[in-house]
């Protein structure tokens, strides 16, 4: 009781100091909680899936690195690890689930044959949580993806065999969103290209825009699905020559209006994509953010609160445009406790939202127009050490989840009973 008579009244503080600013911190708190993190169910078992006991996915220039124990190793396991991540993030949240994550009930099934009934428990777990999904196509580690090339592939049965996975996804992703009741983005994301220089850079890329035009040929409902295509700048494997570069699929989500996916971790060193937000909102229907942590290349690192985090999410709100906006995580990190790592990523990315529902964008904007880059400079810093975190603490308060650390305890009880006998 002690601790939340202090965060209570540590927000009034934290409430006034705002408001002087011109801040409503407690529409900023209606607004957080309206925004869902798709969090991604491949942190739970290091990309391995459930087509086959104890498989490890890897290729496509995607993997997994760390062995710390109590990964999950069966469907039951890393839903009871979801539900522990999400008791301890304020807010309601979506889940994104990859197609290797199927349920077949113990009968494998090939990704050319996979239906929605295949992931029926999947939908009946999230219907029960009140919880969207997202969906993927899983476009590696099979037989037909060893050689590194699936849509763009120079032999047509190879070909054909993604193109009606793709399909089959698609209509799987419009039943979940048909039965939960709110659209899910399906994201199509493939590894194909060269690890050295190619001779033929338009062929593929030829073969790619002809694989997906068949892929999305069937229309689909948007009030049940969404299409989105994602862009890599390299992989392993793949680092001279990627056919589903940025250049690509921006053209293409423009002249297919469909959502095109920005992943953090999929650019040059030097690129954000929070620099990206603004000017591809103006040609393409929606954005689907894959919000990860590069360093020093696509390495999908736990999302920390850093200086980029916080632009991606500044250019979220500034926007207006949040019913256009997705926002999903990526990372995969198996050298730490994976369930902390959800917990960690998650959190972040709702302090960096508030943060910016916290600034007062309207008079940033007003300074700007009058040209008064003085004291638009001097209020953007003033703004960095406003009291937020009494803010943050009280909106866990408000959702019944731990607030500062106390949430990292509950996450070793859980090793110490449950991750520790795996």
């Amino acid at each position: 009781m002690k601790a939340q008579k202090r965060i209570e009244q540590a927000y009034e503080i934290a409430k006034q100091i705002y408001a002087e600013a011109g801040v409503d911190a407690e529409k900023a708190l209606q607004q957080l909680a309206k925004i869902p993190i798709s969090l991604h169910c491949w942190q739970g078992d290091d990309v391995g899936g459930f087509e086959r006991a104890g498989a490890q996915l890897s290729g496509g220039g995607i993997q997994a690195t760390g062995n710390y124990p109590g990964k999950a190793r069966t469907i039951e396991e890393l839903r009871m690890d979801l539900d522990k991540a999400l008791s301890l993030i304020p807010g309601k949240h979506r889940l994104n689930l990859h197609a290797c994550y199927l349920d077949h009930g113990g009968k494998p099934v090939d990704r050319d044959q996979i239906e929605a009934r295949h992931f029926q428990s999947w939908i009946d777990w999230a219907k029960e949580r009140k919880m969207g999904m997202d969906f993927n196509p899983t476009f590696f580690s099979h037989p037909k993806a060893n050689d590194g090339f699936t849509l763009t592939h120079p032999d047509e049965a190879i070909r054909r065999f993604w193109i009606q996975h793709g399909i089959l996804c698609r209509r799987i992703g419009a039943e979940m969103g048909r039965q939960l009741g709110t659209p899910t983005v399906t994201n199509v994301w493939i590894p194909d290209g060269y690890k050295d220089i190619p001779a033929d850079r338009r062929g593929p890329r030829e073969r790619l825009a002809d694989a997906l035009d068949a892929v999305f040929k069937e229309s689909l409902e948007p009030q049940y699905h969404l299409d989105a295509v994602e862009s890599k700048l390299f992989g392993i494997g793949a680092e001279s020559y990627t056919a589903g570069s940025h250049e690509f699929y921006l053209g293409y989500a423009v002249s297919r209006q469909k959502l095109l996916c920005l992943d953090a971790g999929h650019f040059h060193p030097t690129e954000v994509i929070s620099d990206k937000i603004s000017s591809v909102l103006f040609f393409v229907p929606g954005l689907l953010l894959h919000v990860s942590r590069p360093v020093r290349w696509d390495s999908d690192h736990v999302v920390i609160l850093d200086d980029e985090l916080q632009n991606i999410a500044k250019e979220i709100v500034r926007s207006g445009q949040l019913n256009r906006i997705h926002i999903g995580l990526d990372f995969f990190d198996a050298s730490i406790n994976r369930i902390a790592a959800w917990v960690i990523g998650t959190r972040n990315m709702l302090k960096a939202l508030l943060l910016a529902l916290l600034e007062p964008t309207g008079t940033l904007q007003a300074m700007e127009q009058k040209m008064d880059f003085t004291q638009r400079l001097a209020m953007m810093e003033e703004l960095k050490t406003l009291p937020w975190t009494a803010v943050w603490d009280y909106y866990c308060l408000q959702k019944n989840v731990p607030a500062g650390m106390a949430w990292f305890e509950e996450v070793k009880q859980y090793e110490k009973d449950v991750l520790s006998k795996r």
